[in-house]
């Protein structure tokens, strides 16, 4: 398939008026949701969900630029090296969305568990309120690197267009699960991402972090360990929370802590670890001779 050919099925193939329609209801919910809060004084952090949006209208700017097609391109290597080939049809639609799915699960547990990849991903999770804007509070960073989880789909033989699309799709199911006014919904809390199921894996509780990554399907929690139900109240936002509107540092401030990090590390060993180690991993000289752990270390994240 010609690349001409794959660039232009982001325009006219008939799966993007799905994504167009699910783009388009998020919208509608979101709204909704805000008349509703407005309307019934429910508690939330106004300044906080204008960050939200002020995050949300800086990717739409994004998406109008040549930055918006860095996966496309990326990606058109591996497809052309590969000697598998899976055609579109809607049977392989579902296969994609069901791979892209999976792919989302792994993408989002390292994200969570390597620090360079949580400073870009902590965005989403800094927010102390748990409402649709939430859903749209997404850093403009990880569209520089997140293509590259799509390769193996790309090696067994999707081609970019549909491999990239499949995420997007896993991407807005994920929108409406945002909420605190859907409450558990018995089965599906135990087969599908659901807002309660969500609500966990945004808490700072004890309980509940290290939980819940799944984007549609639980089942891959399940089968590997991050399962957790929705119990005591959830408690929203980081560990130890960032205390800002302001989008740009919202969007910069792990960043920061990393470089600061780095600037204290007395080698490259370490200054590596540092970026590309887990969360909570520190020299030992980081350390006071109590061995307590520094106020200024950077936390572990929500979920």
């Amino acid at each position: 398939m010609s690349i001409e050919q794959l660039v232009s099925y982001f325009d006219f193939h008939q799966i993007m008026i799905v994504v167009s329609g699910l783009f388009i209801i998020n919208l509608v919910i979101t709204g909704v949701e805000i008349f509703l809060d407005l309307t019934t004084k429910k508690e939330r952090r106004w300044k906080d969900t204008m960050a939200n949006c002020a995050i949300f209208l800086a990717h739409q700017v994004i998406e109008k630029t040549a930055l918006a097609s860095l996966g496309f391109v990326a990606l058109l290597p591996f497809y052309y090296l590969t000697p598998l080939s899976i055609p579109m049809t809607a049977w392989t639609w579902a296969l994609a969305v069901l791979a892209a799915d999976f792919t989302y699960y792994w993408m989002h547990r390292l994200e969570h568990e390597h620090r360079i990849l949580w400073a870009s991903h902590s965005v989403h999770h800094s927010s102390e309120d748990y409402n649709l804007t939430v859903g749209f509070r997404l850093s403009v960073i990880e569209g520089f690197f997140e293509w590259a989880f799509l390769i193996p789909m790309i090696l067994i033989g999707f081609n970019p267009f549909q491999a990239l699309v499949a995420l997007i799709l896993v991407a807005q199911y994920q929108h409406w699960v945002h909420t605190e006014r859907v409450g558990k919904l018995g089965w599906l809390d135990e087969v599908f991402n659901t807002p309660s199921v969500h609500r966990v894996h945004h808490g700072s509780n004890a309980q509940y972090l290290d939980k819940n990554y799944g984007g549609i399907l639980v089942v891959w929690d399940k089968l590997f360990g991050t399962f957790e139900r929705e119990e005591e109240k959830v408690i929203y936002g980081l560990t130890r929370n960032i205390r800002t509107n302001n989008p740009v540092k919202i969007t910069f401030v792990e960043f920061a802590s990393i470089w600061q990090d780095v600037r204290k590390c007395q080698t490259m060993k370490d200054r590596l670890k540092i970026v590309f180690g887990g969360l909570s991993w520190r020299p030992v000289y980081f350390r006071p001779a109590t061995g307590e752990v520094l106020p200024d270390q950077p936390v572990k994240p929500t979920k």
